[in-house]
């Protein structure tokens, strides 16, 4: 009988733990115009974006960073952690605006970056890079700064970019570096097809990278994978313009991060200078690249649609005459069609000291020119084909 009297008390103590740990779950939020930004796309709002990002990370519970509508000019800005959460969500309604005087970032590298930071989440907004100045200056052949990327994730982990839209940035638009559990997806991108350095999304030493459901066209490549990056899957992308999506370049440096368990499928190129490709550059390396794969994929007049590169030298400096030690292995391409813009459009041109091996070619149709036969080439590669592979002849 006192176990029947109890248990209503008991259950009102439940209750009461139950509601309350309903209510501290419940985000703060902090709206940076509470905090002096103005969405007039000309007013500093840096030090209220600052303070507000101060405010959440400090926050022991949830938080939110409000962006409303409208525009808003900020220099560069760093949002660093460790924070006493790790549940900030920063939700854009409105436009971050960068300068448009590129030598105000200069060679600062970074416009907006999140460095040692856990559970974050971007939601929504369009960043404008204002970019066009710098791609002038830089294709005029004038002594120009690197300029800055647009978002940095670096050293961080358990990040979430959902519904972005980067435009015009003057360097890389997103940048993923040393991150771990990462995942992107409706992200859009846009770039002038001859917009210099302005990669879609680098992704190096991070591991549990996902990309999905995105838009990119950029003047360079549209997603490039750099050394250390591990255990990505890229999934419904759409490229064009832009350079492809590239593994490379690796080789740079003698002592190195290979690149492992990489997997694009269902993607699409339209127009652009490459499709999937591997480059490495023609100097001494410890460098691998092993365990990826192609699948799915489209391609709509692509300049070169399946290629390896592994002679890369830009203006031949620092590798004239040098072999590329990066290994690359176990590459498979399956279910790849379209048209290639040019007669070449499988161009294996692997390591003579280390040649390519394992390359499976596996229902791959590649037409030229108003569906006439294209054409296969091959150096120091080994594999195999399996099913209709057009062109064929080159393993």
């Amino acid at each position: 009988m006192a176990y029947r009297k109890s248990c209503p008390l008991v259950l009102a103590l439940l209750s009461v733990i139950f509601y309350s740990s309903v209510v501290l779950a419940v985000p703060v939020s902090y709206n940076v115009v509470s905090f002096g930004a103005k969405a007039d796309g000309e007013t500093d709002s840096t030090e209220a974006f600052s303070t507000a990002w101060s405010q959440a990370c400090a926050s022991e519970n949830p938080a939110d960073v409000y962006v409303p509508a409208g525009r808003f000019y900020l220099r560069q800005v760093v949002f660093n952690g460790p924070c006493n959460n790790n549940a900030i969500r920063i939700r854009i309604d409105g436009t971050l605006v960068a300068p448009s005087n590129y030598m105000v970032p200069g060679n600062g590298g970074n416009w907006l970056l999140f460095s040692a930071v856990n559970g974050v989440t971007i939601s929504g907004g369009i960043l404008d890079g204002q970019g066009t100045g710098l791609w002038a200056c830089k294709n005029s052949g004038k002594n120009c700064p690197d300029g800055a990327s647009t978002l940095q994730f670096s050293n961080s982990k358990n990040i979430v970019v959902s519904g972005l839209t980067s435009i015009n940035s003057q360097m890389f638009h997103i940048v993923v570096n040393g991150c771990n559990n990462v995942k992107m997806q409706g992200v859009k991108i846009a770039a002038s097809g001859d917009s210099p350095n302005t990669d879609g999304i680098h992704v190096q030493l991070s591991s549990g990278v996902t990309i999905l459901n995105s838009k990119i066209g950029t003047g360079d490549d549209c997603i490039s994978i750099g050394p250390g990056a591990t255990n990505l899957w890229i999934e419904n992308v759409a490229c064009g313009p832009g350079h492809g999506i590239s593994i490379g370049s690796l080789g740079k440096d003698q002592i190195e991060a290979g690149v492992q368990n990489i997997t694009v499928t269902t993607a699409i190129f339209t127009g652009t200078q490459n499709g999937v490709r591997i480059k490495s550059w023609g100097r001494p390396s410890n460098g691998f690249a092993r365990s990826i794969l192609f699948q799915h994929v489209l391609m709509v007049n692509v300049q070169n649609p399946i290629v390896i590169d592994q002679n890369y030298c830009p203006s031949n400096e620092g590798c004239p005459g040098q072999v590329s030690g990066v290994k690359i292995s176990d590459v498979t391409y399956q279910d790849i069609h379209g048209t290639s813009a040019t007669q070449v459009a499988v161009n294996l041109d692997c390591s003579s000291m280390y040649p390519c091996s394992g390359i499976r070619l596996q229902d791959v149709k590649l037409t030229y020119n108003n569906n006439q036969a294209a054409q296969a080439s091959c150096n120091h590669a080994a594999g195999t084909t399996s099913g209709f592979v057009q062109p064929a002849g080159c393993l």
